[in-house]
C-alpha cells in the first residue's frame, strides 16, 4: 500500500523512520497504541507478533520471516519484536507509523503481564546503537 492509500484508509497522521539494524540486532518486545506499516529495503529477519487477545500477557508469538521488498502490519497495541537474523547483512526499512508521538510498553519476555509493562515516553530507538561500536554506512 502506498503513504497516500494509508493516509486515505485511516493513518491521518503519520511519522515515517528509516531503521536500520545491524546483523544479530533486535527491537525489544513491545506494543504500542498505533499501528505500523515496514517496507523491507534490504535484508532480512524475522517479526515476532503476538496478537492482542485480551490475554493477561503478550503469550507465544508467531513468527514471520522479513526479507528484501517485503512488507507487513503491525496492528494497533499488538507485542511484537524485530530481529535481524542475517549475520551477513544489516536490515533496513521504512516505518510508517500512525498517531504520533508514540509510547511504547517495553516487555522483559512475553509472558510478563501488561500490567508489568514499562512505560518508556519518548523513547528513542537509537538510544543504545551509540553504545555499539560503529559501522561503516554502505548507502
Amino acid at each position: 500500500m502506498t503513504i497516500a492509500g494509508l493516509l486515505l484508509h485511516g493513518m491521518k497522521e503519520v511519522e515515517v523512520w528509516l531503521q536500520t539494524f545491524a546483523p544479530g540486532s533486535h527491537t525489544p518486545i513491545h506494543r504500542h497504541s498505533c499501528e505500523e506499516v515496514f517496507v523491507v529495503l534490504k535484508g532480512s529477519g524475522t517479526l515476532y507478533l503476538a496478537s492482542n487477545s485480551h490475554s493477561k500477557y503478550p503469550g507465544n508469538p508467531q513468527e514471520f520471516p522479513i526479507f528484501s521488498n517485503s512488507t507487513f502490519h503491525v496492528p494497533v497495541n499488538d507485542a511484537h519484536q524485530i530481529w535481524n537474523t542475517n549475520k551477513e547483512e544489516d536490515l533496513q526499512f521504512l516505518v510508517i507509523v500512525s498517531r504520533p508521538p508514540v509510547k511504547v510498553f517495553i516487555y522483559d519476555d512475553w509472558h510478563m503481564p501488561h500490567t508489568a509493562a514499562k512505560l518508556k515516553f519518548p523513547y528513542y530507538w537509537d538510544e543504545e546503537c551509540y553504545l555499539m561500536p560503529p559501522t561503516k554506512d554502505k548507502l
